[in-house]
């Protein structure tokens, strides 16, 4: 697997999934959630709205990923996690783990080989940027150590300060033992 990252905006990468750090309602928010459901246009909260109905009555829970399709963006599909909040004392790095790890899980069960993820729970959940690098760097290269079949993973960060964050979290020594 090919893990890159690179400064930008999650709504104009060219890959199969992005990931969207949605919170449990799914219905759009703010920070990414929001520019996720205002560029993929109305199609993306009417799937939003169906998943609820169905699948998550509740609200998809902290650590949990569903996949809708993309609408207007140019990926094929919106994979959404919802990241634990640490300003509401969510503060286990494992459900943060499982954002990304399950994350993976659904791109590879839909087909997806290039995904983009963002800096779940970085921004208004008040995570340490380099927490949540150095845990999405660490479940990703565990899931292509166990051989995901997702090919590209792209961390898509909107501040040079994240992008910093994940450039050293891939830069450092990883033993998958």
């Amino acid at each position: 697997m090919e893990i890159t990252c690179l400064r930008g905006d999650i709504t104009t990468q060219d890959v199969d999934a992005v990931v969207n750090a949605a919170n449990p309602g799914l219905l759009g928010g703010g920070g990414v959630d929001g520019a996720i459901h205002r560029a993929a246009g109305p199609g993306l909260l009417a799937e939003c709205r169906q998943v609820r109905a169905t699948d998550w009555p509740d609200g998809l829970p902290a650590g949990e990923a569903v996949a809708t399709g993309a609408g207007r963006l140019p990926a094929r599909w919106v994979i959404h996690t919802v990241g634990p909040d640490l300003r509401a004392g969510q503060d286990d790095p494992e459900v943060l783990a499982s954002c990304f790890r399950r994350s993976l899980e659904v791109a590879e069960r839909i087909g997806a080989r290039s995904v983009a993820f963002p800096a779940v729970s970085a921004g208004a959940y008040g995570w340490p940027g380099e927490t949540v690098a150095d845990v999405a760097v660490r479940t990703v290269r565990q899931a292509a150590a166990r051989g995901s079949g997702v090919a590209h993973v792209r961390f898509v960060l909107f501040s040079d300060a994240l992008l910093a964050c994940f450039e050293r979290a891939l830069a450092a020594p990883w033993n998958p033992l």
